[in-house]
């Protein structure tokens, strides 16, 4: 799955959060400052380019939804972050942020509960 521009994060975003619509929709969804209208529509029409969302005409305008799941994109995304940041280890992860002080013995062993669980069901 190709990697989003940050511009194209935000947007596919609020298109997840709103499960779809028009790009006046989303723009009253941005933060501010929001970008004007024809840069919001540009990067749109990048992500629809891009296959992440597909457009369906609706008279003079085009209404937006999603084709990829927000988890979809987090799992890929997460993938290639590991893989190119800490060689595709999970134990490097969490050793990066305990020795950045990130994350305490507490946290730690609330995962370690977490990955217990999930084995067991």
């Amino acid at each position: 799955m190709e990697r989003l521009t940050k511009p194209e994060e935000e947007t596919m975003q609020v298109i997840w959060r709103t499960n779809g619509g028009f790009i006046k929709d989303f723009l009253e969804h941005l933060p501010a400052p929001q970008p004007p209208y024809t840069t919001l529509a540009s990067t749109v029409k990048k992500l629809e380019q891009k296959g992440f969302i597909q457009s369906e005409k609706l008279g003079y305008s085009y209404r937006y939804t999603p084709l990829i799941q927000e988890k979809d994109y987090s799992r890929s995304f997460m993938s290639n972050f590991i893989g190119d940041y800490f060689q595709n280890s999970y134990k490097e992860l969490v050793s990066f942020f305990a020795q950045e002080q990130q994350i305490g013995a507490a946290e730690l062993q609330e995962i370690i509960e977490m990955i217990e669980k999930r084995k067991s069901e």
